[in-house]
């Protein structure tokens, strides 16, 4: 089946980040069909819609917009109109809904959701940490984590850890490397939740060959040898077994979905915990 591209123009009054988000999602569940982004962040005047009105007329596509002030909105629906090109706000229909069943308006602030609030400084907060504390960096300060992730070499550890720090939790990770002790600091921690991490041999060695490969390191390792690998796997199981911690399978989960997975055992941890 031949590949089908078409334009996407995203208009937001604010980073679009929103916009970018849902039409990703939607276009993911349409094979062989390409998006072609067209971004115009922050547009707040009436040159700025004029611009983005311009470049949606030269190239026609679907467009989607995050655009609070009316008169903007309004302009840009009616060129769309003209242009023959679909036009729809994303925001809008959530609007009605949390309207109706609050009985009140909302109050537009374009950007609203990106103000500096006390959750910002938290997240940045756990950025810092997270990236200070990748792959068994400063272990002695595995205390102040929120979650540490353990797992052999290339598991998607460090992705993942970035992830969750985005969203607040501090995150840190360290390999399980064949032949050597984990930091001692590891042990007797109470308030982070440790979660080990298990891929299947099969996906681990092709994982690792294309990490190989872009290195241009020879290809006769034992970092990717069938056998070698298996025991790794094997060992690292009986590691998680004998202490007790959660394990999660990422053979074929994305990293989003191996972080949602580690938000629900840290949400019961803290339960557990009584934070």
């Amino acid at each position: 089946m031949e590949r089908k591209d078409f334009h996407i123009h995203l208009v937001s009054d604010a980073t679009g980040e929103t916009l970018i988000a849902v039409s990703r999602a939607v276009s993911a569940l349409y094979e062989d069909v390409l998006a072609i982004e067209h971004l115009y962040p922050l547009v707040r005047s009436q040159g700025q819609i004029a611009r983005a009105i311009a470049e949606i007329e030269a190239a026609p596509g679907v467009v989607l917009y995050t655009l609070l002030e009316s008169d903007l909105a309004q302009q840009l629906e009616a060129a769309c109109r003209e242009i023959g090109a679909p036009c729809h706000s994303v925001l809008q229909p959530i609007l009605n809904v949390f309207q109706n069943y609050l009985g009140a308006a909302a109050n537009p602030r374009p950007g609203a959701q990106h103000m500096l609030t006390a959750s910002y400084f938290n997240r940045i907060d756990a950025l810092d940490y997270t990236m200070l504390h990748d792959d068994g960096q400063m272990s002695e300060n595995y205390d102040e984590a929120d979650v540490i992730l353990i797992g052999v070499s290339r598991t998607s550890k460090t992705p993942t850890s970035i992830y969750l720090a985005n969203r607040g939790i501090k995150t840190a990770n360290l390999p399980v490397l064949p032949n050597l002790p984990l930091p001692k600091s590891l042990f007797g921690l109470k308030k982070p939740l440790i979660v080990g991490i298990i891929v299947s041999v099969e996906r681990l060695i092709q994982v690792r060959q294309n990490r190989l490969e872009s290195l241009h390191a020879m290809m006769d390792s034992s970092y990717v040898d069938p056998v070698a690998v298996a025991e790794e796997i094997v060992q690292s199981r009986k590691l998680f077994a004998h202490y007790g911690w959660p394990v999660i399978d990422v053979t074929r989960r994305s990293i989003e979905e191996t972080a949602a997975a580690v938000i629900d055992l840290y949400k019961a941890h803290r339960s557990k915990l009584g934070i």
